[in-house]
């Protein structure tokens, strides 16, 4: 058994910024940045998770003192970003496009620059909003943002019954408990689907965030809000409506249609218990 650990470590900050090129028209940067585009800035209250991990000491049980990492993370990100212009007051970021992904690739590289020896960047993730976020994992310690998936939060509610018609009836109700009520019973299910791309040179984006939406919208939103997934749902016709078989379903649905690679769908069920399915090959 490997004693290697990863400690994930919170901090926040707000910060103001832009879409907006200046050697562009209006007209442009409409055109690059859809309803984003604005010559004047808004703000965001970030919050930022970053990783580290390696082996902890062997005699003072920890992987890293805490301290040091809040210290790093104040001094090379929050101290420069907090309460300014990422555009007009953050030099490192001086004409690039201040999206997520350009901003989790600028704090993990600053982080990863100054760790200590023994210590490895497992990770940045890095929520603009709570139902948007970018995930960004270093695939090698030459280049940073080989890996962005950029994830948005969604929202529908449906109804199911928890039954196997190849089971007898104590059967069903000794496998689903009370989720096999022959009246059914309801969620508000919370779905989380991640995006890999490469962000564009000019806008810093990687995922068309209104493409995602529309697709999400349709293929998923508009068949499954407010529904009956035994019933209402052709894709779950003949199939117990777990959890495992609805976020199956989902990615189908949604494979090979969204912005971008589809790398993950996450379907919180209750606010105790989700389900994923990932592709992270």
């Amino acid at each position: 058994m490997s004693n290697r650990v990863c400690m994930w470590r919170r901090v926040a900050f707000s910060s103001g910024h832009r879409y907006w090129v200046e050697g562009l028209s209006a007209e442009e940067n409409q055109r690059v940045f859809g309803k984003w585009a604005s010559p004047f800035n808004h703000g965001h209250n970030y919050v930022l998770w970053v990783g580290v991990s390696g082996v902890p000491d062997a005699a003072q049980g920890m992987l890293v003192n805490i301290k040091e990492i809040d210290n790093l993370l104040k001094r090379r990100i929050v101290s420069l970003v907090d309460g300014r212009s990422l555009n007009d007051e953050v030099p490192e970021l001086t004409g690039v496009p201040t999206t997520l992904e350009n901003l989790a690739a600028w704090i993990g590289g600053a982080v990863r620059n100054e760790l200590q020896p023994g210590l490895h960047l497992e990770g940045v993730r890095l929520y603009e909003k709570e139902d948007l976020w970018v995930e960004l994992t270093p695939d090698s310690e030459a280049k940073m943002a080989d890996r962005v998936v950029v994830c948005r939060q969604y929202e529908f509610a449906a109804a199911h019954r928890l039954h196997c018609a190849e089971l007898g009836t104590e059967e069903n109700l000794k496998l689903y408990g009370k989720c096999n009520h022959p009246a059914g019973h309801g969620h508000n299910y919370v779905l989380e689907i991640g995006v890999e791309g490469t962000p564009d040179p000019v806008t810093g984006m990687s995922v068309d965030l209104e493409e995602l939406d529309r697709v999400v919208t349709e293929r998923v939103l508009e068949r499954y809000d407010h529904r009956n997934l035994d019933v209402d749902v052709p894709e779950l016709q003949g199939r117990v409506t777990t959890s495992e078989n609805v976020a199956i379903a989902i990615w189908r649905q949604l494979e090979g249609r969204v912005p971008g690679r589809l790398r993950r769908v996450r379907l919180f069920e209750t606010a105790r218990n989700a389900f994923e399915v990932e592709d992270w090959s």
